[in-house]
């Protein structure tokens, strides 16, 4: 904001008051900017595609609100890590840049703050214990998830595609009983799955003859992995975008189902999709990527559809990227409470403002460069298959100093004395041979 404004070399004290004490919340931001969102979504996708994720901000402090111990996501496989970090929930609208298989940007369209419950006391009462568990449970992730998306969907039923569906693609973390049971109406979420999950069918209808309580899980089904290694479900083709070009990706499906994990009424989709093969040259042996278990509570729609809403899904990876390696996202050194949740709030509403802007400007399709690239860069560049964040913030910056905006305001020259310094010491003016005999003398 003060970069924007041209107060980057100004008093910023007052500025970060807004964070501290301006009656404002993160979430009416994020649905000022939802309407300019769907603007780029293309009118022939009948379909709302969302992704949803948390991210940890590191942070070394003890006193700062929401600060705790976290699994540290960058560890080693053999390693579990520990890091202090705060705990944000964002979620991001995948548009695409056309119809069929294509590319898509995410844009953010909310990050909210998501503290856990922490630690009970030892000495703690019954009641007091009670109250602990009910609170872990409305602030688990999961939780905070189902509020993520219940608040999309209010904000997308008073937009101009209040009547479009919503599909959210998550992890495996939010692919569980508290997210599926609570999805708003006309929304729809596809996650991972364990590959030995329990699949049952719809139970048969009960004639009767039949005596006893009626049957809530059908016949037992295959695991995924087993339908993944049944020769006599045949493979679908499915061509799909990712990875920077369009692939042709071989899944199995069953459907309709029941999963245990998820209840006795909710209908469900398995989707299975095949090992890649790649190669790291083209002299190399060929490799294969891990097998993907999908499950959908969307029985209606397209695989093509589900499976290119997944892999946009990856996007919102590189949001947290950006947001934090670009824009310092969580660099703040805010104490407050209210600080800690609205400073990198608004740091990723005003991410979300430049990708929107981008797109305005120059098309959400745009690839060719908008600033001078180093030579290093110019063959990588050409393969691009959209605008970085990294040019389009130095085209901003580049637009920013030489506007007019910045030529006449107030800044901290007058805190400086220009007191001529010198570094260096003079050049002597006498010669060498000069300089010899006055030491000999």
């Amino acid at each position: 904001m003060m970069q924007a404004t041209g107060r980057a070399d100004c008093d910023w004290s007052g500025d970060y008051r807004v964070f501290s004490r301006s009656p404002w919340e993160p979430c009416e931001v994020f649905r000022r900017l939802l309407q300019p969102a769907l603007d780029l979504y293309p009118p022939a996708r009948p379909t709302i595609v969302a992704s949803l994720d948390d991210t940890n901000l590191r942070k070394s402090g003890t006193h700062i609100p929401g600060v705790a111990y976290r699994r540290d996501p960058m560890s080693p496989p053999f390693q579990t890590n520990l890091i202090r970090a705060q705990r944000f929930v964002q979620i991001s609208l995948a548009v695409p840049f056309g119809t069929g298989p294509s590319a898509a940007r995410a844009i953010p369209v909310g990050f909210d703050h998501a503290p856990s419950a922490g630690k009970v006391k030892k000495d703690a009462t019954p009641e007091e214990i009670s109250v602990h568990r009910e609170r872990q449970k409305s602030q688990s992730l999961s939780s905070y998830g189902v509020q993520a998306i219940t608040r999309l969907r209010q904000d997308l039923d008073q937009s101009s595609r209040s009547n479009s569906h919503l599909l959210v693609a998550v992890d495996g973390s939010y692919t569980n009983k508290t997210v599926l049971q609570q999805l708003p109406p006309r929304t729809h979420l596809i996650g991972r799955i364990r590959k030995d999950a329990v699949l049952h069918e719809l139970p048969t209808v009960r004639t009767e003859a039949q005596r006893g309580r009626p049957r809530t899980y059908g016949a037992r089904l295959p695991t995924p992995e087993e339908l993944r290694q049944d020769e006599s479900t045949p493979w679908t083709s499915v061509r799909v975008f990712a990875a920077g070009r369009e692939h042709d990706c071989d899944v199995k499906q069953t459907a309709p189902l029941l999963w245990r994990k998820a209840g006795c009424d909710l209908p469900l989709r398995v989707i299975v999709i095949r090992p890649l093969g790649y190669r790291l040259s083209k002299s190399s042996r060929v490799l294969y990527r891990q097998p993907a278990y999908l499950i959908t509570t969307d029985l209606d729609s397209s695989l093509e559809a589900l499976i290119q809403a997944y892999f946009w899904r990856w996007d919102i990876e590189v949001n947290h990227r950006d947001e934090k390696q670009l824009l310092g996202v969580g660099h703040a050194q805010v104490r407050s409470a209210r600080s800690a949740e609205r400073a990198p709030a608004f740091a990723v509403a005003s991410y979300a403002m430049l990708l929107i802007a981008a797109a305005n400007t120059y098309g959400i399709a745009a690839r060719e460069p908008i600033t001078d690239l180093p030579k290093w860069l110019k063959r990588s560049a050409a393969k691009q298959v959209r605008l970085s964040t990294a040019q389009l913030l130095c085209r901003f910056r580049t637009d920013r100093r030489s506007s007019s905006t910045t030529q006449h305001l107030p800044n901290f020259e007058h805190f400086a004395h220009n007191v001529e310094r010198h570094l260096k010491l003079k050049k002597s003016e006498i010669t060498l041979a000069d300089a010899i005999q006055f030491a000999m003398n």
